[in-house]
């Protein structure tokens, strides 16, 4: 399991977690990453930042943002906690 920083709080987590199985804390939570102001915000307050994603690509699009912590999938998709990133975003 691959992990990233939770923000400024010195503690890691998975990089794709199922929704509601990770502490967030004071977190933001976004639905997407179109808002690109929100997480330069708040990667700059040190503030973690962890972001809904229901598809490969979802998951694939929200950690290609560094200042992401983790992309949360739902229950019902929690075999994407076994994507293979690498050959997701570079091919076999």
């Amino acid at each position: 399991m691959r992990e990233r920083w939770f923000g400024a709080t010195g503690r890691r987590v998975p990089e794709i977690a199922v929704e509601g199985e990770l502490d967030l804390g004071e977190a933001l939570v976004l639905d997407d990453v179109a808002d690109v102001r929100a997480l330069l915000e708040a990667h700059a307050a040190g503030r973690p930042i962890v972001v809904r994603a229901a598809s490969a690509q979802a998951v694939r699009a929200a950690l290609a943002h560094p200042e992401v912590a983790s992309a949360l999938v739902p229950v019902e998709h929690r075999d994407l906690l076994d994507l293979d990133l690498r050959e997701l975003t570079y091919g076999p």
